[in-house]
């Protein structure tokens, strides 16, 4: 069964932070082969997921006490470079912080991120694609994990969510995963020049953008399951 979620954009702002989310959307199920899989749309950007296993693993790849877990990032054309490795270790990372990985030990889990378009915040929108892959899956989760992107422009603003525009005209652009227990920081990436007090703003923006995304996952997977019952 095919399911589809969205939700408006969540708009507020104050003299220094614009608090303005694109719409959110997400459609889980939507491929076959896969054990689970999920489209999500943050504006125009948009990612499709794909999760297969908990499964066989190569014998060379294959850890004894839990379970190995890939991510494959593909661009929207192309082949993978440097900038795709490195996106598939913070993926990874990420996944990895919240998988109960030691439920399936010697067996593998496989996660494919298919970038449908770039239009800003791409990083966060593939974490988010990965974990609504993940619930789909039925893979064990200690919590679900929700990323938030923000950008710093010239004269200081910070941007949530911004678009491909955004991201160019600004100083810095920042991407913070959150756990949906505590809101603990499980990811962070940084990119450009930002000054320590204007890096504690930006983590306290996207920490209380990524509750009403946490909250958003929670309503979906309640939905889902109240369909199949």
């Amino acid at each position: 069964m095919q399911c589809y979620y969205s939700v408006g954009s969540n708009m507020a702002a104050t003299d220094e932070t614009s608090v303005l989310l694109r719409s959110f959307e997400c459609e889980q199920n939507l491929l076959s082969r896969p054990d689970g899989s999920a489209n999500v749309r943050q504006g125009d950007t948009s990612v499709l997921a794909a999760v297969y296993g908990p499964g066989e693993v190569k014998m060379s790849e294959e850890i004894i006490d839990k379970a190995t877990l890939k991510v494959i990032f593909k661009p929207k054309i192309g082949l993978p470079g440097c900038a795709e490795k490195l996106q598939e270790r913070l993926l990874r990372n990420t996944c990895e912080s919240v998988v109960l990985a030691v439920l399936h030990p010697r067996s593998g889990v496989n996660i494919v991120l298919q970038v449908i378009q770039d239009s800003g915040s791409l990083l966060s929108c593939c974490i988010n694609a990965a974990c609504m892959a993940l619930v789909d899956s039925a893979v064990p989760m200690k919590c679900l994990v929700s990323a938030v992107t923000c950008a710093v422009m010239e004269e200081g603003r910070i941007v949530l969510d911004p678009d491909s525009k955004q991201e160019k005209e600004s100083s810095a652009v920042l991407t913070f995963a959150f756990d949906s227990r505590e809101n603990n920081v499980v990811t962070c990436s940084t990119k450009g020049c930002y000054t320590p007090e204007k890096y504690q703003e930006c983590l306290s923006a996207c920490g209380a953008a990524s509750r009403n995304i946490s909250s958003f996952f929670r309503q979906a997977v309640e939905r889902r399951m109240s369909k199949e019952l």
